[in-house]
């Protein structure tokens, strides 16, 4: 199948787009959240950059959207709205934010476009009306089992924490910097010695590395922190059990269901999860021991052939929607109702 999506989630496409499909990339000459192509990304070779422009409709057989605004954003550059003149369906990445537990999913009740929802919390938390939702969870690549645990340290991975604030977590931080130095990896950390305060020499900023050097240097920390309150299930979490990490995580959304007990601790009790990085600091062959037991569950649950392979499954399903013959389906006033009055009045790149 030819599949049209936008790179917006980097580490969810280089999972999505190892599959046997060709998947079909808009790029623009400036990049942006609306033409960033591969990124110079180490993809397969069917993961090619397109300009949208000049894609004819006839060729694409499925659209993964991402963002309610590509709902608009399709109909107007392909001319055939997605989940009535093009087959579709949209990937719900984040946990809702605002009115939780109530919620509304900006496709609830719409019926031509299923909703994916990445992980079963997500799917729970959102209010989905009626519309068709299923949960793929997550895939990785595996890196392979890198850990070493040589430094007894945290190893920590996340994205803008200073903006972010308590939905990563970051207001945490010191308190575990208190038991050992931090090794803080990801986008966008830039001044969050002094969003946190405390002993800045407890903080070791890495920045935003490259896959592999990132997985290189992670390893090599004793544990691995997982310290977010309010995301979906950070990737990170599963790379990291993937390299042979012991974890420490929140028992919020997604995190008690992805990290069995024998990999770490999961814990809603701060103090707890404390005790328990002390412990495995100071017994590295405990540590690694509860680490091989978190990429054996990495590997059976989210393993990257499993995954594939219930994409497979929707991407087929998608072929038998009456939208794929071109036909005028029957929710089609209400889906235009779903997408943001924003979206359909400003021209998206």
């Amino acid at each position: 199948m030819r599949i049209l999506l936008w790179h917006v989630h980097g580490s969810w496409t280089d999972a999505f787009v190892r599959g046997p499909h060709e998947y079909l990339l808009p790029v623009l000459p400036e990049g942006g959240p609306w033409g960033l192509g591969r990124a110079g990304r180490e993809w397969p070779a069917a993961a090619r950059e397109v300009a949208l422009a000049d894609l004819d409709a006839d060729c694409i057989d499925a659209v993964v959207l991402q963002r309610p605004e590509e709902i608009a954003e399709v109909a107007r550059a392909l001319g055939r709205p997605p989940g009535i003149g093009l087959p579709a369906v949209f990937v719900e990445h984040n946990t809702p934010k605002g009115d939780f537990p109530f919620t509304r999913h900006p496709l609830a009740d719409q019926g031509a476009i299923p909703i994916v929802h990445v992980t079963h919390f997500n799917r729970l938390a959102w209010d989905s009306g009626s519309a068709p939702a299923v949960v793929i969870e997550h895939g990785i690549p595996d890196p392979g089992h890198l850990y070493s645990g040589e430094l007894p340290e945290l190893g920590v991975v996340v994205n803008e924490p200073v903006r972010r604030g308590r939905v990563t977590g970051t207001d945490l931080l010191p308190a575990f910097a208190a038991v050992a130095p931090l090794q803080v990896f990801g986008m966008k950390t830039e001044g969050l010695a002094a969003a946190i305060g405390g002993d800045k020499s407890r903080l070791k900023l890495r920045g935003d590395l490259r896959t592999r050097e990132l997985h290189r240097e992670l390893a090599r920390c004793r544990v691995y922190l997982h310290p977010m309150r309010w995301t979906s299930l950070g990737l990170s979490l599963l790379e990291a059990m993937h390299l042979g990490m012991p974890v420490l995580a929140l028992a919020a959304t997604e995190a008690p269901r992805a990290v069995p007990p024998e990999a770490g601790a999961v814990s809603a009790d701060v103090d707890e999860l404390l005790r328990s990085a002390r412990r495995l600091l100071a017994n590295p062959e405990e540590a690694r021991r509860r680490g091989l037991a978190a990429r054996a569950s990495a590997l059976e649950r989210y393993g990257l052939a499993r995954f594939l392979d219930r994409w497979n499954e929707v991407l087929a399903d998608l072929r038998t929607q009456p939208a794929a013959n071109g036909h005028r389906h029957p929710h089609t006033t209400r889906l235009e109702e779903q997408i943001p009055a924003p979206a359909r009045e400003r021209n998206i790149p």
